[in-house]
Parts: structure tokens; sequence; C-alpha cells
């Protein structure tokens, strides 16, 4: 059924590219604020494909349609594309032929691809426009086609901002607008475009509820040195919190005026993020201002969490490692003994969190994947194309939570029953990899792309490797995936700073037969200062137990032993006072010394 309606929408699109005389038409597969996750309104990559990964853009010409993804997602996205008449290509790969190299091969010169420049970011439009024009091919900008033939597409959210208060975030609004009217001053800057959800969120010391897993609104903000103008539904601020704003300085006005208001600027220095801000809104500022192309100041100073920010960090691992604990007691307790599948292991994940005091939701759809489904990196399973999980070879289980103290993402991959040597020595390959990530010790200026070797040496000894990305920004009590820095093979000219959270989360994949990850969070701190330099390295926040009995200990140097046992100290001594009586022996058997 699914596949016909797919194919039915591709027809309506291809009619309305037909009266815009559209050769080819691109959907990015964001929203104007470049999310990661969305609002329903702007699923657009489901609502045209039937691919529900969390990453991927989708080109439609008049007689081919082809959606690009990352590793993470080539065996998903295979199976949700068949019979679509929607072919799957591959990015982040040798090789990898991107769409508008796609479309230079593909369509006629003088042809013309369209795009809703809302859902396109500055670099982006202008590699569509670069790289075309090679072709003699021409990039426009075009009306949102997906709004005529989406019937019931939903309506933008209409819950409600709060506030975050001091005791969480650290810092007030005013001292940030402080900090960022001196960044502005060095920069040479009058104004910064903010156009990310978790930055606007972080920048105000509010949260919403827009968007699932992400505290965050839908909002817009243009800060200058002595102004401040936040771009928000005036229904979703009441009025109290709106004289609160208004008393810090904050110029509020309807979010729908935000493309009107920067059309009205003029003679002015604007420092735009071109990784993230739209090109409509680069589009209304060009021609009358000078425009700064950087890194968002307000995306470098929150990935800097201040010492509130950690220590909230360090509170809610305690949580999140009770809530772990606490599962793990009761799988190993229910497995083999009752049906279970990995859909009833995702709720059971978040029956447990939620069970902790000031949790407000997941961080991300739990990825849980037993044996081969374990090699779909990021594989969202419902209760009907779930796998039943019996005692008997190996789980991998990726979640986390959202507390008013900090975010959390964890992977673990425990045993259930019987386990080959094989599993047991990938297992050990890729603990070796976190480990190494882990004790790194690193020069003030390093880039994560100079540290990514770390977690994949073992692997890489061994003919071994994994497509996706080592470490990701994590926000406070914010988006679980946020930049700008990264540890990754790609470059990222963003260096790694004391205070960036991050995760550390290297993997191994056997297609078809189990997949294993193991992350912990990491925050950033200062080592020591000699004549050669300032250095950094890494503090582990992650707090719960790993499954030695996957450790095929014979491949552990001495320092990575210890690294264990030292860790399952840490994990012991923060978590047992918290957990009940009966859970403490327990706790002692899983982080009992190797």
């Amino acid at each position: 059924m699914i596949k016909n309606t797919i194919s039915n929408r591709l027809s309506a699109l291809r009619a309305e590219m037909h009266k815009l005389n559209i050769d080819a038409w691109y959907i990015s597969g964001t929203d104007p604020h470049s999310s990661e996750y969305l609002p329903a309104r702007w699923q657009t990559r489901m609502f045209i494909s039937g691919f529900t990964g969390s990453y991927g853009m989708v080109v439609v010409t008049k007689d081919e349609a082809a959606l690009w993804t990352d590793s993470r997602y080539f065996l998903q996205a295979a199976e949700q594309l068949e019979g679509t008449g929607i072919q799957m290509m591959k990015l982040r790969i040798p090789d990898a032929v991107s769409p508008e190299m796609w479309l230079g091969k593909k369509l006629k010169a003088g042809s013309r691809v369209g795009m809703d420049a809302q859902t396109v970011s500055v670099a982006g439009f202008k590699s569509f426009e670069n790289t075309l024009a090679k072709y003699e091919i021409e990039t426009v900008e075009t009306p949102d086609l997906l709004d005529n033939i989406w019937s019931d597409r939903p309506l933008d959210s209409a819950e409600k901002v709060f506030e975050l208060g001091l005791e969480y975030s650290g810092v007030s609004r005013k001292e940030k607008q402080e900090n960022i009217a001196a960044d502005l001053q060095k920069s040479g800057a009058d104004y910064q475009v903010v156009s990310m959800l978790d930055e606007l969120a972080w920048l105000y010391n509010l949260r919403g509820n827009d968007i699932s897993y992400n505290p965050v609104f839908n909002g817009f903000a243009c800060i200058g040195k002595n102004d401040s103008y936040l771009f928000v539904e005036s229904l979703k601020i009441e009025a109290g919190l709106k004289s609160i704003l208004e008393k810090d300085g904050v110029t509020l006005l309807p979010y729908a005026q935000f493309y009107d208001f920067l059309s009205g600027v003029s003679g002015k220095k604007i420092l735009v993020d071109p990784a993230t801000l739209n090109y409509a809104a680069y589009s209304a500022l060009i021609q009358n201002n000078e425009l700064i192309e950087s890194t968002s100041l307000v995306s470098l100073l929150k990935s800097r969490k201040n010492e509130t920010e950690i220590a909230g960090f360090k509170e809610a691992m305690k949580k999140d490692g009770v809530a772990l604990v606490e599962f793990h007691y009761w799988l190993k307790n229910h497995i083999g003994k009752e049906t279970i599948s990995e859909y009833n292991i995702g709720v059971k994940l978040k029956e447990f969190r939620a069970k902790q005091a000031d949790f407000k939701g997941e961080s991300f759809p739990p990825i849980v994947g037993y044996k081969s489904h374990g090699a779909m990196v990021h594989l969202i399973v419902g209760p009907d194309d779930a796998f039943p999980v019996e005692a008997d070879g190996i789980l991998l289980f990726d979640s986390g939570g959202q507390y008013l103290q900090g975010t959390t993402d964890i992977t673990r991959t425990v045993a259930l029953g019987a386990v080959s040597e094989q599993q047991r020595t990938d297992f050990t390959i890729v603990l070796k990899g976190m480990i190494g990530l882990t004790n790194a010790v690193f020069p003030f200026g390093t880039k994560g792309c100079h540290l990514d070797i770390l977690a994949r040496k073992p692997m890489w000894e061994n003919g071994m490797n994994y497509g996706h990305g080592t470490g990701h920004g994590v926000g406070h009590f914010l988006n679980v995936h946020e930049g700008p820095m990264a540890i990754r093979q790609e470059y990222n000219e963003n260096r790694i700073e004391p205070g960036n959270v991050m995760s550390n989360e290297p993997a191994f994949y056997r297609e078809g037969l189990y997949g294993i990850r193991t992350e912990n969070m990491i925050v950033c701190v200062e080592k020591e200062v000699t004549e050669f330099g300032r250095f950094l390295g890494f503090e582990t926040l992650t707090l719960c137990p790993i499954d030695t009995t996957l450790i095929r200990v014979e491949l552990l140097t001495t320092e990575e032993k210890d690294w264990m046992n030292n860790y399952h100290k840490k994990v012991n001594e923060a978590l047992k006072p918290l957990l009940s009586d009966n859970l403490h022996l327990f706790l002692d058997q899983l982080t009992a010394e190797i």
C-alpha cells in the first residue's frame, strides 16, 4: 500500500514541477532551521519517499528519483525504498556521487533544478549552484511544492516555551548577550542571525516541546551588540515570561515576520553561518548588507559547557546509570523466561529512566538491535517489525535521556547467552578503540579528525573499520547531536576545546550477523601546560557497567585493564548509594575486576 502512495506522491510532485518548468526538484530532508530531528510538518523526506531515517536527501526528476544517505542507513534505506521507484545512493564513502553531480550527468544543458530555499543551507545552495553551473544547468528558488500535494500536512506546534533556570544554565541570558556582543566586536560584525533551534534555546535560556526528543521551540533570532530580536509565535510565550524577556532586553516579534525583517535591514555587517543558515534568509540580507560568513558565535559558546552545565551532566549521568543498572537487572531476570522483543526493550529503557527525578523524555528513539539487526546502525523498530530477543548471542542498545540537568547518550552491547570467540574478539577490539580515545592527551588546537585514528587504530590493525563518525557534541538539556566540532575522519575546522561534551563511540558491524558499539560520553578538560604548550584530554562522564563477559582480557594491555577496573570502581562508588539494596550485589558483579 505504501509503495502505491509514494508513487502517487511522486506523480503529484512532478505535476507541480511541470507548472514551474522545473526539470528536477531537490528535497534537503530538513526544515528552515537545519534540524536533524524534525517537527511533523517538515518530515518531507519521509513523506515523499517512505524512508524513516534521520539523514538523507531526495532528488526527483521528470522520470527518475533517488535518495542519498550514509552508512548508518544503507540497509534500512534499501529495504524501505524497495518498490517505490526511488533508488538508494550512498554518501560519505569513497567515490560517492553527490546529488548535484548526479543531476549534472542526468540533465541536459539549459535544465532548471529547483529547491525551497528555506530548507537548504547557504553552503548547500552554493554547492548546487557552482556544480550545476559547470553543466550549464540553472539552480532556482521555488515555493514549497509539497504544500500543494500534502493535503493533511501537520500544522506548526503551539506548545508553550518555558524558562530553564539559572541553577541549570549557569549563565544568564544577559551575560550571554554580552559575550556575543564582545565576539561580534572581534569579528567586525554588527549582528548575527541565529537560525538553529538549539542555539536559540541556549542563548535565551529557554526550552520547548516543538520537536520530539529535542527540548527546543521554533524561532529565529537576530542578535547585535546592544539589541536582541527573537522571532517566535506570540501564543507560545506566556505573559509572565514575555515580561521577563523584555526586561532582559529581548524584543519579541512574530515568527512569520522574520524574512520581512531581514529584508528591511540595510547597511550592516552581519555574521551568518553558511553551514546552518537557510538560503532564503541569506537572500533577504545579501542585497543591502555586508555578510561575514563564519561558524556561528552562539554555536561556539554553547559547545563550551560552563561549570554548572558540566556538574549537571554528571548528575544526569548518575540518574541514567541507576536506570540502566535497573534495566540490566530486569533483562537478566526476564530474558528467556518470557516473550521479549527489541521494541519491548526500548519501551523498558524509557520506563526505567522515567522513574528518575527531572526526566523530560528520551533524547532520541532507542536503537535496539539483536543479532543481524545490530548491524543496521541506526535501525529503529516498531512493535510489528521487531525481532524477538532470546537468551542467546548479543544485543546492542543505544539510548539516551533528557533531564533538566543534562542530556545523555549511551550504547552498550551485552551478552544474552552463548557467544562466539569471534564476537568476543570483535567486542574487545572495539573496546580498545574506545579506551584509546578516552586516554588521549593532545595539544590545544587539535581538531577532531586528528583524534579519530585513536579509536580506529585497533580495528585498522585487524582489517576492520566502521562507516560513521566516532564522536559528536552533545547539548546540555538540548539536542543529543550538536556541533560545531566532531571526532570523525572528515576534516572539521573547529578544534576540540575545554568544556566540549562529546560522545566516544567506535563500533563494528558484521552485516547479517551482529553489531557491536560501546559508547560513553566524555568532556574535554585541561591536562597540563609545559614548555611545549597547553595540553588537553578527556574525562568520562557516563556511569554504566561494560559487559566484562564479552572481553578477551588477554587482548588488553595493562593500561587498558587498569582503565577498565578504575572505570568500574568509579561506576560502583557513584551508583551504589543510589540503588536499592537488592541491586548492590548485582552491581558488584557487573563491576568486578577483570
